[in-house]
């Protein structure tokens, strides 16, 4: 039977509180519901997040679905997928919206390919055409945008990287429990030890000082982490000081590396490419620090600075360690 809704689905992938990206794709789905004039569901995978009920209230939702089974305690790929092919195939929503995690990268494809639908990656944003979705992603890395077009029932993976405006106010949502039978599922993949992760994390960081090419030699990136450092924050970088070797892929912001929210996002020697620009543009304040003046990062930045950044950062860290003390 059909429910003729739009349905976000997240996983719990074992992080405490929402699962990260669900409030921006709850925004999104809200959105699409709302232009289709149908009712925003939420389907979750596993344990219920601490919260979701709020949130499914705040965000508008009509329904939240819980499938619970320990298979889906942390979800694995093969039941996460078999879960919510069997929920679609019996509900068949207008549209299915994941965040773009890895895991989603793995998982929204074989759906798709089991429910004999269309599937977008990196989608950016969303738009109705009729009775089609049009639907704007990233490709080649960041560097363009294209825009599909696909008909009713689309698999849907979107790069959460928009700042989420005030989500309105709501009634908690009471969560009805469904069932799967996932006993037949032999996860063929099986992960002998996991990457483990000292310290905090760019994902979790309220402040973030990223240093791009225009630092010039791989020795000036230490004045990146010394501002980081006497602001109380994390050091960021662009793909290519990665890719050059001055620091490791953990400092990495942009679609290929980490996707933050920070407060406030210092880009320092960045050209604001949109692959850099995708893992950043949902900070509250970005400031950019430039010596060209017509370099992309100003049309997205609240403030920016023109100069040279070697002279700058010494100012600023000086102004920061000042602050601090």
């Amino acid at each position: 039977m059909s429910e003729n809704a739009v349905t976000v689905c997240t996983f719990d992938l074992g992080r405490e509180g929402l699962p990260a990206g669900a409030e921006e794709v709850l925004h999104i789905g809200r959105g699409l519901a709302s232009d289709l004039g149908v009712p925003l569901h939420w389907l979750v995978l596993g344990d219920l997040p601490e919260g979701a009920p709020a949130a499914a209230g705040r965000y508008g939702v009509a329904a939240l679905k819980q499938i619970e089974d320990p298979k889906l305690s942390p979800a694995q790929a093969d039941a996460a997928v078999k879960a919510i092919s069997s929920y679609c195939e019996e509900n068949t929503p207008r549209a299915l919206i994941l965040h773009q995690t890895l895991d989603a990268r793995i998982v929204a494809p074989r759906v798709a390919g089991r429910l004999d639908k269309a599937v977008v990656m990196n989608g950016i944003s969303v738009e109705t055409q009729g009775e089609n979705l049009q639907i704007k992603a990233s490709a080649y890395g960041g560097d363009t945008r294209v825009i599909y077009e696909v008909g009713p029932g689309p698999v849907l993976a979107f790069i959460a990287n928009a700042a989420v405006p005030e989500p309105g106010e709501g009634d908690p949502i009471t969560p009805e429990t469904l069932t799967c039978d996932l006993a037949d599922v032999d996860e063929r993949i099986e992960v002998l030890e996991e990457a483990k992760f000292d310290g905090p994390r760019l994902d979790d960081a309220e402040i973030i000082v990223s240093g791009g090419r225009g630092l010039g030699d791989s020795d000036n990136y230490a004045l990146i982490q010394q501002l980081a450092d006497a602001m109380g924050g994390l050091a960021g970088a662009s793909r290519p000081l990665v890719d050059e070797g001055w620091v490791d892929s953990s400092h990495q912001v942009g679609l290929t590396g980490r996707i933050t929210r920070p407060n406030l996002y210092l880009a320092v020697g960045i050209s604001g490419a949109s692959q850099h620009m995708a893992g950043c543009s949902a900070a509250k304040t970005l400031v950019a620090v430039n010596r060209d003046e017509e370099a992309a990062i100003f049309q997205h930045a609240r403030y920016g600075l023109v100069g040279d950044a070697l002279e700058i950062l010494p100012e600023l860290i000086r102004v920061a360690q000042e602050t601090k003390a």
